[in-house]
């Protein structure tokens, strides 16, 4: 207000009652541009609003809303046992079991169809319960990585788990392993522990998973590496049974039309035909997308966390063989491959399993 005032005085204007025309049109600017400053100046920094920053050490953390994920997993058991249920109505009770009674060829292929429906219904529901159950793999409390001199003489660069008292894990881990006063560079804050390699933190299960693939709604849980087998097979059982259940009622879905119009059967078994079709063709298409990706994955040893990272990387240090990679993740017993069960002699012999130790490849 000095600077105006000094100018009024100094130089009338126009603008404020003087009839004076003798004042320059640099002048003119410069009170234009002061009126401009004074009337669109930046407000002080004590009235703008304060937005909360999240991150470590806050008390609000967004990602507890994912645990809201569970709930919704809760209503998908719920639909992936009512569409199990449309499944059997349609295929056994209305379309294979009237078949039975028929005699002959008939018969007998009703009564295959009937079987094989009723065992890879056993297997899907076993994988179901295993992958929904199974704990995918919990890190140790107090875990920390050491690296072995022996590994290191023999060439060999995998990392061994040890396990460490509160009192002793600062003092057993050299300088360059340790991060913000004494933590290992791998360290969890949410969970106050340290990382094994390929451990993630799931913000559903608000802990660390072992290997973690991903969280599966479908299955409220984490596909880690104790339940990744559970989840294939389930992947595998379900692709089986769907694909099954939509050759056996593509006749009835496409006699469906000709017999609503005819009324010649319950408009209650034609919907819920035409319902179990449509659910089975549609769930067989998307799951074979999803085997085809896993199958991928498992060849190189690779989780879909771990996809961008792989591909930064010159060689993959986990990919050691399609063998060996096929065996961490479903064991060396041929008669378990397709069964939701480990050997006793695979969780002795492969560490891998267990979620904490991995061999990598030598020449990385």
């Amino acid at each position: 207000m000095k600077e105006y005032e000094c100018f009024r005085s100094s130089s009338p204007s126009p603008f404020f009652g003087s009839a004076s025309t003798s004042i320059r049109a640099e002048s003119k600017l410069n009170l234009a541009s002061n009126i401009l400053k004074r009337l669109f100046r930046p407000r002080s920094r004590r009235y703008l609003p304060v937005v909360p920053k999240f991150g470590r050490g806050m008390d609000i953390n967004l990602f507890k809303l994912c645990s809201g994920l569970k709930v919704i997993g809760y209503f998908m058991i719920l639909l992936v046992a009512a569409i199990v249920a449309v499944s059997y109505y349609a295929v056994v009770v209305l379309t294979c079991g009237p078949q039975l009674f028929r005699g002959g060829v008939h018969s007998f292929l009703a009564f295959f169809i009937i079987t094989v429906f009723h065992v890879l219904l056993v297997m899907l529901v076993w994988s179901y319960i295993m992958v929904v159950f199974w704990d995918p793999g919990s890190v140790p409390d107090n875990w920390r990585a050491v690296l072995s001199e022996e590994r290191l003489e023999a060439g060999s660069s995998s990392i061994s788990s040890d396990y460490a008292g509160p009192e002793t894990l600062d003092s057993t881990l050299p300088f360059s392993d340790r991060l913000d006063g004494g933590r290992p560079v791998a360290y969890c804050d949410r969970c106050q522990n340290g990382k094994p390699p390929r451990c993630h933190h799931c913000s559903v299960c608000q802990r660390c998973v072992l290997k973690m693939d991903h969280h599966c709604v479908w299955v409220v849980n984490c596909v880690g590496a104790c339940n990744y087998k559970f989840f294939l097979l389930f992947l595998l059982y379900t692709f089986l049974e769907t694909t099954i259940d939509t050759l056996v009622l593509l006749p009835s879905f496409i006699e469906f039309f000709g017999k609503a119009m005819n009324h010649s059967s319950s408009p209650g078994n034609l919907a819920i035909i035409f319902l179990a079709f449509v659910l089975n063709l549609a769930f067989a298409l998307s799951l074979l997308c999803f085997i085809v990706m896993h199958a991928s994955l498992v060849s190189s040893n690779t989780t879909s966390i771990e996809v961008y990272e792989k591909k930064r990387a010159a060689r993959w240090k986990y990919d050691i063989g399609r063998k060996k990679n096929f065996e961490q993740v479903f064991g060396t017993k041929k008669a378990l491959w397709f069964l939701p069960l480990f050997s006793k002699e695979d969780l002795d012999n492969i560490p891998a399993l267990h979620g904490l130790d991995f061999p990598t490849r030598s020449d990385v």
